[in-house]
């Protein structure tokens, strides 16, 4: 029996440690993303005082990490806005000038139409048409309401008509029990996945 304890107890020690050395090579690598994004910090801060919402800063910063992590010249993925295609915008900074002026026009909006924060962010992946959706059904986003639009308004206009999905990994997706998006739909995930990042920008960054 006292074997046994011991080889129990060593199990336990060794899975323990297993655990702690992931978690710190985890969050290691999370602050060291963080540091990344963080070099965009003084063009963020000037672009978020030209358009009225300094408030926002830690806002935009998760917004680069969850888009980017910092590692394109696109930082923020502005190029559709602004050109209807990928791949068009070759500089930072005037990828954070183009987003910063969409995600303020989406805050601005949000405020005036009485819905949430979360409105104006999940409007920064779905477009501003969402902000009136929302409007209209509560004034609070949530996943259901973010899918049900991903599903009805954002995969059809792309062309996705039948509802057709794909695998999507990620914890928020577990934590609801979704496992798939909808193509060309959105992420119905990114107010919540936003919210995350920032939160841990916040403990690691």
């Amino acid at each position: 029996m006292r074997f046994l304890a011991r080889t129990l107890r060593r199990l336990i020690t060794l899975l323990i440690i297993i655990v702690l050395a992931f978690v710190g090579y985890y969050a290691y690598h999370l602050h060291q993303d963080f540091a990344k994004v963080r070099q965009f910090e003084p063009i963020v801060v000037r672009e978020l005082e030209a358009n009225g919402i300094p408030e926002y800063k830690d806002l935009a910063m998760a917004i680069i990490y969850t888009e980017t992590k910092g590692r394109e010249y696109d930082v923020m993925q502005s190029s559709e806005s602004i050109h209807g295609e990928p791949g068009m915008i070759t500089s930072s900074e005037k990828s954070i000038k183009a987003g910063i002026d969409f995600l303020a026009q989406a805050i601005k909006q949000s405020r005036a139409a009485g819905v949430d924060i979360w409105t104006a962010v999940q409007a920064y992946n779905f477009g501003l048409a969402y902000i009136d959706f929302i409007a209209q059904n509560g004034g609070v986003n949530t996943v259901e309401l973010a899918e049900l639009y991903s599903r009805t308004v954002v995969a059809p206009t792309l062309g996705n008509t039948t509802e057709q999905t794909y695998v999507y990994r990620h914890p928020i997706a577990f934590l609801h029990t979704r496992r798939t998006l909808y193509v060309n739909g959105g992420n119905f995930f990114y107010a919540p996945i936003v919210q995350l990042n920032q939160r841990l920008m916040r403990i690691l960054g």
